[in-house]
């Protein structure tokens, strides 16, 4: 991008580009939708330290050493990513920084690819840290700008809340230069970064009167903004609120918060008494509202706008109906019913044969977060439980544990959900000798979030090469006695690799090892197709859940036959191993079809 330019970009990487004109020099993250893009716009920069970590709380380790260092520091992830995070960031309120530390951090309203809707504002008041939340591309820019300067300001870290609108679409950009902002070196102080009780405690009030002064920042801060005429009515909000709220309500007195907390409650109260009505319009949970209520102004909010999934301007049209600020709207006709389309895994992955396996042993599956979870749909339907990033192996010794599992229990762990958060829950399942069997599905890549880097790669996010995590000498290492490698494509030796897995007393480790079918290198073998008439439309092939395998208009006896689409077919054949009559056979190539 040339500076002086104006150049369309998503909310994402806007802030990237906010964090390299602010010389950030350190940026690290784990990712996770919707905030995986920002690192990975500049992974091509030389003048920046652009890295994945294992998991949040790493990453949020790391930056926190390189601001202490008096590097500017940048650290991301989704909102479940905070939680992982947590312990490092309250800690973090109380001895500051040294250098400008952010944390973005990428809300899922309506969980588009998240387990849980969970309000990061919540987490700004916990921790006592000040949050900016940027309504667009532009405002995402600005934001990260000004959050380092505050971080420096006031030495604390600065969050940065996006939600998933913000963060992929897209506006224009005015691209500025890069600030000059060399690592000004650590400076020792135990007194403020050794968080012994003695110290935290001298540490607690120095919190509470940065508050009080980012407070009076707020209050006089050009971040709050004031618009409109009307004074029927007047309306606060932040964030994308703020744009559905104007495109209804083009006129509106609006009073948008760009810092959401703390709250700039004098210019709140004023705005109140400037007009008849006062509303809130934000997503997700009433922080703003229950904050004026607390001070006790009269506002009203959460009970014309849904607390459940994103806001829309149609639902803020509806609500100011409902509120009688805007007339009723029509009833719209029902919309015509669709087909539904439930998500699938990839035709080829690597991750279904294990389950289907899984399936027919009738093991209890304590699941992980990873593309593998569409495993606990249908026709698969062979995971049990999916809670957050590495549990499902310490969920695993705890149903062992409990006697109620009717079968052997396994968990399920993708290679970097492993390396995030399961290495503990498997030291664990060793240290209780829990009789369970862990099936670690190594594709290679954090697959679900597009394809990223990990420590077991061998690969950085900047593409230089690097010493793989081996998994299996890993789990050999913590004390697993019977640890295997296994080609899921295999079903025979899949199906043995995981029984005798299970026979074994204790806990035992099935890695699966095929690559990602959708990884930058992709896999293809020649694809398969079936011989019409030598199918008996036993469907046993469609008990995989490939999408390339899909219903035929020919039937026998009644039931319906298969075909395969050769275009999306990537040639892995589990769906022939699965095939009684032997009816799928390989594409002939065009010299095998001359021979004929």
């Amino acid at each position: 991008m040339q500076v002086g330019s104006r150049s369309l970009l998503s909310g994402n990487e806007a802030i990237a580009r906010g964090a390299v004109e602010a010389g950030v020099l350190v940026a690290v993250g784990y990712p996770g939708t919707p905030s995986t893009e920002i690192l990975e716009s500049i992974a091509d920069r030389v003048d920046m330290e652009v890295r994945w970590s294992p998991n949040e709380k790493v990453a949020l380790d790391v930056a926190l050493g390189a601001s202490l260092g008096g590097a500017r520091a940048l650290v991301t992830m989704k909102h479940v990513g905070l939680n992982v995070a947590s312990d490092t960031y309250m800690t973090a309120a109380y001895t500051g920084v040294g250098a400008g530390l952010v944390i973005v951090v990428a809300d899922d309203p309506g969980m588009h690819s998240s387990q849980n809707e969970q309000d990061t504002r919540a987490y700004a008041r916990m921790g006592g840290v000040p949050l900016l939340e940027p309504s667009d591309a532009s405002e995402a820019k600005e934001y990260t700008a000004i959050a380092f300067a505050i971080s420096e300001e006031f030495d604390t870290p600065v969050l940065v809340r996006t939600t998933t609108r913000v963060s992929h679409n897209r506006g224009v950009v005015e691209v500025g230069s890069r600030a000059d902002r060399p690592a000004t070196g650590f400076v020792r102080d135990p007194a403020k970064y050794v968080m012994i009780p003695g110290h935290a405690r001298a540490r607690r009030p120095v919190l509470l009167e940065r508050l009080e002064r980012l407070t009076d920042y707020v209050e006089a801060s050009p971040l709050t903004i004031e618009s409109g005429d009307d004074a029927g009515f007047g309306v606060v909000t932040s964030g994308i609120a703020h744009h559905y709220v104007r495109e209804v309500l083009p006129d509106a007195r609006i009073l948008k918060l760009g810092m959401s907390y703390p709250l700039p409650m004098n210019r709140i109260r004023a705005f109140s008494e400037s007009v008849d009505r006062l509303f809130v319009v934000e997503e997700l949970d009433p922080h703003v509202e229950d904050a004026i209520l607390a001070a006790g102004i009269a506002v009203e909010g959460g009970t014309f706008f849904s607390r459940v999934g994103e806001l829309s301007p149609d639902a803020v049209r509806g609500g100011f109906a409902t509120a009688g600020i805007l007339p009723a709207q029509p009833s719209a006709e029902a919309a015509p019913p669709t087909v539904a389309r439930p998500p699938v895994l990839c035709p080829g992955c690597s991750h279904a044969p294990p389950f289907l396996v899984l399936k027919r042993i009738g093991a209890v599956v304590t699941g992980d977060i990873g593309c593998y979870t569409l495993a606990a749909l249908e026709p698969l339907a062979a995971m049990d439980t999916c809670v957050a990033m590495g549990s499902s192996i310490g969920m695993a010794v705890g149903l062992a544990a409990s006697g109620g599992a009717e079968g052997p229990v396994v968990a399920t762990i993708g290679d970097s959900t492993f390396l995030h958060g399961g290495i503990p829950g498997l030291a664990d399942a060793v240290y209780s000798q829990a009789n369970i069997t862990v099936l670690i599905l190594d594709n290679g890549t954090v697959a679900m979030t597009g394809g990223q880097e990990h420590p077991g790669t061998g690969v950085t996010l900047q593409g230089s090469d690097t010493t793989p995590v081996n998994l299996m000498a890993l789990c050999e290492a913590l004390g697993v006695r019977d640890v295997r490698v296994v080609d899921p494509y295999d079903l025979a030796a899949t199906y043995t690799a995981l029984e005798s897995a299970i026979a074994h007393v204790g806990p035992s480790v099935v890695i699966t090892n095929r690559p990602c079918v959708e990884a930058p290198t992709k896999i293809r073998d020649r694809p398969f197709q079936v011989i019409s008439e030598a199918c008996t439309a036993c469907q046993g092939c469609m008990t995989l859940g490939c999408p390339s395998i899909v219903w035929s208009e020919e039937t026998y006896e009644g039931r319906r036959k298969v075909v395969i689409d050769p275009v999306t077919c990537t040639g892995c054949t589990v769906c022939v191993q699965l095939c009684p009559p032997l009816a799928i056979v390989a594409v002939p190539d065009r010299e095998d079809a001359a021979s004929v």
